[in-house]
């Protein structure tokens, strides 16, 4: 069968085509599309070091998630963090970086140091994956000097990327308000966000073992319930803020003598260690609220931009090959509708 008789029996008979200096055209750009040209220019990056805490008060379940079949359940504090961060890996633009840390007994560490989302896609979100409570080595969880390791950790990287530090905020042992840690850094140094993640209701804390075999629950007699200098033991030697023996000061916020076996999210504590250091505060309340943390354009990091021209010079062969296959006007011409006379 001829193929202008299959066109005719397809109702495409007018599909042919009429301008043929186009069709030239359209191979041009579809080479040029195939080199990969690009604009460079000034623009802005998303560039993160993700620092999660993973002492155990985090193992808490009282964040709500929804499962797959439209139920709510309970979730770590670290599950939900991390469930958060898997989803907005994969919906950051190509060229944002990421680097992934974790906090523990007083300090923090880096374990991958920002690198290309795309390219390392699978290397982010596996290492994601692995990072739980087992990497503790100690109950201690000291938030504080914590987040202010965390910083140095950012300042330290060339790229100087913003810093998002995932706790509940919960100290172990108590801090004394008289004797609280000194940032030795500069605040505002440093971008970024301080987000916190648990709930507003005391709840007991998961207690494991170090291949994190479940063992209960701590008990009252089990934690330390004051902070060590009220029990009348010394410091360590390090710098802390001088405040007067006599001079009142403000307690710390969310410590609740006596249970300090139980926990809650001690959000009024981290926005003030927040607040020190000039970073902001947001709780991990809402399931797109880390997302729009990571993709705030108020937090990217300025840097040249990379502008792709392939997809336009593909569009553009798209459209010219189109237009070489534009029928005759009598095809399209419309003719105006008349009612029948009666």
């Amino acid at each position: 069968m001829k193929r202008a008789a299959v066109l005719r029996r397809l109702g495409l008979r007018h599909l042919r085509p009429r301008h043929a200096q186009l069709r030239p055209l359209a191979l041009l750009l579809v080479l040029l599309a195939l080199l990969d040209p690009a604009l460079h220019g000034p623009g802005r990056r998303h560039d993160w070091v993700v620092v999660l805490d993973v002492t155990q008060s985090m193992d808490v379940r009282d964040m709500p998630v929804t499962a797959a079949d439209g139920s709510t359940q309970l979730v770590s504090r670290l599950q939900a963090a991390k469930r958060q961060l898997d989803a907005v890996i994969g919906e950051m633009p190509c060229g944002s970086q990421l680097g992934l840390g974790l906090f523990t007994e007083s300090r923090s560490f880096l374990l991958l140091a920002p690198m290309e989302v795309c390219a390392n896609y699978r290397e982010l979100k596996d290492t994601l994956a692995r990072i739980d409570g087992r990497m503790a080595w100690t109950g201690n969880s000291e938030v504080a000097k914590g987040l202010f390791g965390a910083v140095a950790i950012a300042a330290g990287l060339p790229e100087k990327p913003a810093l998002l530090f995932l706790s509940d905020g919960h100290e172990s042992p108590p801090v004394n308000p008289r004797y609280r840690p000194n940032f030795p850094g500069t605040p505002g140094e440093v971008r970024g966000v301080v987000m916190g993640v648990g709930g507003d209701e005391l709840a007991p804390i998961p207690r494991s073992d170090p291949a994190g075999r479940p063992l209960g629950f701590w008990g009252a007699n089990e934690v330390m319930q004051v902070d060590p200098r009220s029990l009348g033991r010394g410091g360590t030697g390090e710098a802390l803020i001088d405040t007067e023996a006599d001079k009142p000061v403000q307690p710390i916020p969310g410590v609740v003598p006596g249970k300090e076996h139980l926990s809650a999210l001690r959000g009024d504590y981290l926005r003030e260690l927040a607040d020190s250091l000039k970073l902001g505060y947001q709780r991990l309340d809402a399931p797109a609220a880390l997302r729009e943390r990571l993709l705030d354009p108020a937090l990217a990091h300025p840097a040249p931009t990379r502008h792709a021209l392939a997809p336009l010079l593909g569009g553009a062969a798209l459209l010219a090959l189109l237009l070489s296959y534009l029928p005759p006007p009598s095809v399209w011409r419309w003719r105006a509708w008349r009612r029948p006379q009666r």
